[in-house]
């Protein structure tokens, strides 16, 4: 009896341990399902998105600053380090 309940024990643990990093990633998926508006969203909104760090995140903000909302999601292109490859992962995450 001590060793089935050892037994369940040790495999409660190893599940646990295996399953909290696969839903702590469920919820940062959560998080990037619901479209980021690239005119309104904040420095650590636009982090959220795939290939986004803190630079160029900044330069967004700074493009949105000089030139105003972007009028489609295309033009998030003329910021610098957004080619089209990036483009083409965020494109279905953003909006305006």
């Amino acid at each position: 009896m001590k060793k089935f309940i050892l037994k369940s024990l040790v495999l409660s643990v190893a599940l646990s341990l295996f399953l909290s990093p696969l839903l702590a990633l469920q919820g940062q998926t959560k998080a990037v399902n619901e479209k980021i508006n690239i005119n309104t969203a904040s420095l650590e909104d636009l982090q959220k998105l795939p290939s986004i760090g803190p630079k160029i995140a900044q330069r967004i903000l700074d493009y949105r600053k000089q030139s105003g909302n972007f009028k489609k999601i295309e033009e998030l292109m003329k910021v610098k380090g957004i080619g089209e490859k990036v483009y083409a992962r965020l494109k279905d995450m953003i909006t305006v």
